[in-house]
């Protein structure tokens, strides 16, 4: 098995990520195999529980208020709506569940107390529940773990130098106080990044070595191919090529061996063909349904037509084991 290591340098990964394309798939398949069942493939669904109206200016998002783009506003969905949602995910192959809401960061209301109802709910329903929220305090992330929430969504989308390129209303720092903030609640940690708005190959290495040299790897790692949105800075972006979306992952599953490397953003633009290859150099978790918040995405019927095509199967929920803040309550009692 591959060692794991949390001290790599930005030379060692860019050696890496720059290998012959070939080799470097055969590396990461190696490594893929002797770390996970292969063929085995969590399947999560994300539905965004409150859309639109946010007050950050993320260059690639279509739910920031000042950009002008067709996406309607839509208030905190209700408890009922987001159960149906889990229901329908469920049945179509889901194990995981992550909402997702429109918010800087969380804040002590209302609003919060139904984030928190929603988790117990889906929680009980034997489902890994994920929320991406904003940023979020130690003892907000401890109100989310309490509830049962198996895992905390809060990437890092790019390198620290070029952050402030694609956002101004926040800092490379508060996204990674986050995320230690949900360590300390014993949540499990899901970071990524996104490639396609204009970095460069530097940028994507450092983002890697962000993420591999926490002191402990974020247990899902998505790697996102930019969708551009008309109205957005970012909209006239070209689509990113397979081989870099190939490349980042095969570089992820290398230096994070042990991680769920997730195919996210922009594969409803994507093959079989490509996605087969994504599958190969170590993609183990996708996003499925027909939304990915709030961009187009495969829909469930067509995902478990692709995995019977490649000979692959979908992951059960708490595969590594149901923590103790996750139990349901006839379990502890």
């Amino acid at each position: 098995m591959q060692v794991t290591k949390h001290d790599w340098t930005e030379e060692e990964i860019a050696a890496i990520y720059n290998k012959p394309f070939l080799d470097l798939v055969y590396e990461a398949a190696s490594i893929h195999r002797a770390n996970h069942d292969y063929n085995e493939v969590q399947v999560s669904s994300l539905i965004s529980i409150k859309t639109g109206g946010c007050p950050e200016d993320c260059s690639y998002c279509p739910q920031a208020a000042r950009y002008h783009t067709d996406l309607e506003v839509e208030p905190l969905m209700k408890l009922g709506e987001v159960v149906n949602a889990a229901v329908r995910a469920k049945e179509g192959g889901a194990s995981r569940l992550c909402m997702g809401a429109a918010w800087r960061e969380v804040r002590d209301n209302r609003d919060f107390d139904r984030v928190i109802d929603m988790v117990k709910a889906v929680n009980e329903m034997d489902m890994e529940v994920c929320c991406t929220l904003g940023m979020l305090t130690e003892n907000q992330a401890q109100r989310l773990a309490d509830a049962g929430l198996y895992a905390y969504n809060h990437n890092i989308d790019t390198s620290e130098d070029d952050y402030k390129r694609i956002i101004t209303t926040r800092n490379y720092d508060d996204r990674l106080s986050t995320i230690k903030n949900v360590r300390k609640a014993k949540l499990t940690v899901c970071s990524g990044g996104i490639i396609g708005l204009g970095e460069t190959v530097e940028d994507r290495v450092s983002m890697l070595k962000t993420l591999s040299n926490m002191p402990k790897h974020p247990e899902s790692v998505p790697i996102n191919a930019l969708v551009p949105v008309k109205g957005t800075p970012l909209e006239n972006q070209p689509r990113v090529p397979i081989w870099d979306m190939v490349r980042m992952i095969a570089t992820a599953r290398i230096v994070m061996p042990n991680s769920v490397v997730r195919l996210s953003a922009g594969r409803n633009e994507m093959s079989t063909l490509e996605q087969a290859f994504c599958f190969m150099a170590g993609t183990s978790s996708i996003f499925a349904g027909d939304k990915l918040l709030t961009t187009p995405n495969p829909a469930f019927v067509d995902d478990m037509a692709m995995f019977e095509l490649l000979g692959l199967k979908t992951r059960a929920a708490f595969k590594n084991g149901r923590p103790e803040n996750t139990r349901k309550e006839e379990e502890i009692a």
